[in-house]
Parts: structure tokens; C-alpha cells; sequence
């Protein structure tokens, strides 16, 4: 990490660094320089794109204050590999900062353990960052590869694609409610809902997976419409998607129908994937799929009117996703 400029931590803040953040057992062999020194050094794989991409969570804005430290470490993670994921890369390495208003060895501790058990699930390395006094923020850029012309983007949706999506959606929205104390649920759906907020999955494998078969892909951070959306957009194209085949967990399904469809539709925070693929490439999907053990639904179609069309929803949506400002 490199040497922080605010000086209202420069008593502990090389002692932080060598407690918390240089005790990475995994050590991947591209690093050639890690934390210690003014920048990392470090090695691109021949004949490979480096994807970059970064993401701020900010305390009670990103998640509530009682959030646990390990989760806070686990998700701010989560999120940047997910990013990676959408882009069908294989994560490498991290580079954090770390805005913390008072050095807290137990906080500490806890955020160090969450955020490693994510990155040595996933061979990512921590290579450096930065640590500074203030409120509650955590930084993190994601480094990763992927071939040339394989990379996954938002712009190659085509009229008649098939639009697919990962796992269950509107789990986490309903986690959010439960953490808050809005909603109650019996302690098992509880659970899963909270593990679901604090602890999403990265589709890593998913995004390798669907190099050269998708067109367009992006991860669900905002929510379904907001981020389809988005490739809409960018692919300038339109879509109508089909309410009912929108994959909704049991813990959902609590809820009024249409109650969880909005939740799916509109909540942010799942960091599953939506991607399209061309119809004649279906079947070579569900052929691939087999060996993740993950389920992915069809959900709609791209079209050529512009717009996002929703089939068989009656309910009432307050917003259509996220959004940061």
C-alpha cells in the first residue's frame, strides 16, 4: 500500500498495513512486487486484455452501519469480481483504500478475514492501496484478464436474442428489509436473504463460461430494469421480458406476488448476471451450464422497438432500481 498523504494516521498506519493487509497467505507467481513500495509490479499474461474496474461502498449508504466487519470486507470484494464477471475475465489481482475513522483492531481484524476468504476462494491477490482517516468508505479496483475478442460487453445485444438471467432475483432487496428491521421471516429464509446481501456470489465462472456464446451481459447491481437497461442502451435495441419466468427464491415468494416480482424487478444488490444469447446458441448454453450446477432462466427477448417492455405484471413499481444520485 502506498503512503497516505493524510497524516492524522501516520502513527499506526504502517503498523496497520503490516498487520492486516501484507498477511495474504496466497502469493500468485505474477507478482512480481506487491505491498511494501510506492506502486506494485506485476505481470500481464501474453495475448490477454487487463480488465479494470473499481467500486466504492460507503458506510449506511451501501450498507446499514450495523453491518458486520467481515461482511464488509466479504462484499466490498464481491462486488468489483462481479464487475469482472460481466466482462468475462479472470480475476488476478486488488488494490484497496481503506477510509476508516479510527483504527480498530477487532474491526480490522474481521474486514481482513471477510475480504481474504473471498479473494483465496478466487486466487486474487491484494497488491496494494491505501489506508487514510474519515468516515466509513472501502475502495476497491478489481484486476483481471480475458482473451482478445472475447470479453463480454453491453453493446452486442441483437433483435432476437434470448435474455437470460442467474440464480434468484429481489433476494437481496428483501435481505435489506429484514436487516432494517421492515420485514420479518423465519430464521431460515432470514438467513439465506442475509447471506444473499452480505455475501453475493461473483459469477466468475458464469462469465468464463460465456465467452464467445453471449452477446451482452451485465451484473445486477442496480436492479433488473435499471441494468438491462443498459445494455438496451448501449446495444440500441428494445425488450420485453415475461414477469412469470423471472426466478424467484422461496424466501420471495413470502412476500405477495406481485410484492416479490417488484423486489426482483427493482432491487439492487443481487450481483447476479444478465446476458443474452442468440437463439441457435441456446442449446450449446444449457449444454455448458450443466457443469457449473447453477441455474439460468430465459426471461424475455430483445426486440427492435426501442424501450423495455414488462408482460404480465399488475403491480405498481415505485422506482426502477438504484440509483447513487
Amino acid at each position: 500500500m502506498n503512503d497516505s498523504h493524510n497524516t492524522s494516521l501516520e502513527l499506526d498506519e504502517f503498523s496497520l498495513i503490516e498487520k492486516y493487509f501484507k498477511n495474504q497467505k496466497l502469493s500468485r507467481p505474477d507478482v512480481l512486487l506487491g505491498i511494501g513500495d510506492d506502486a506494485a509490479l506485476v505481470k500481464v499474461p501474453f495475448n490477454h486484455l487487463l480488465v479494470l474496474s473499481m467500486d466504492t461502498l460507503v458506510n449506511e449508504i451501501h450498507f446499514p452501519a450495523q453491518t458486520l466487519p467481515f461482511d464488509i470486507g466479504y462484499k466490498a470484494l464481491a462486488v468489483n469480481l462481479s464487475d469482472l464477471a460481466a466482462m468475462g475475465a479472470e480475476p488476478a489481482w486488488i488494490t484497496l483504500a481503506l477510509t476508516l475513522p479510527e483504527a480498530n483492531t477487532k474491526w480490522l481484524t474481521e474486514f481482513a478475514n471477510g475480504l481474504y476468504q473471498l479473494a483465496n476462494e478466487f486466487n486474487v491477490q491484494l497488491i496494494g492501496g491505501d489506508t487514510t482517516r474519515g468516515s466509513l468508505a472501502v475502495t476497491i479496483q478489481a484486476h483481471g484478464f480475458v482473451p482478445p475478442n472475447q470479453s463480454l460487453r453491453r453493446d452486442g445485444a441483437k433483435v432476437g436474442d434470448k435474455i437470460y438471467v442467474s440464480g434468484t432475483l429481489g433476494d437481496a432487496g428483501l435481505g435489506l428489509r429484514v436487516a432494517l428491521h421492515h420485514y420479518e421471516l423465519p430464521n431460515q429464509d432470514k438467513c439465506f436473504v442475509l447471506q444473499r446481501l452480505n455475501k453475493p456470489t461473483p459469477r466468475i465462472q458464469l462469465g468464463i463460461l460465456l465467452r464467445n456464446l453471449a452477446t451482452s451481459a451485465i451484473d445486477i447491481s442496480d436492479g433488473l430494469l435499471a441494468d438491462l437497461n443498459h445494455i438496451l442502451k448501449r446495444s440500441q435495441v428494445g425488450a420485453n421480458i415475461i414477469v412469470k419466468n423471472i426466478p424467484l427464491s422461496k424466501a420471495l415468494l413470502s412476500l405477495p406476488l406481485e410484492e416479490a416480482q417488484a423486489l426482483a424487478l427493482t432491487a439492487g444488490d443481487d450481483y447476479e448476471l444478465c446476458f443474452t444469447i442468440p437463439p441457435e446458441k441456446e442449446h450449446e448454453l444449457i449444454s455448458r451450464l450443466k457443469h457449473l450446477q447453477l441455474n439460468c432462466c430465459c426471461i424475455g427477448e430483445i426486440e427492435k422497438k426501442p424501450g423495455l417492455r414488462i408482460s404480465g405484471f399488475s403491480g405498481i413499481l415505485a422506482n426502477l432500481g438504484f440509483r447513487h444520485f
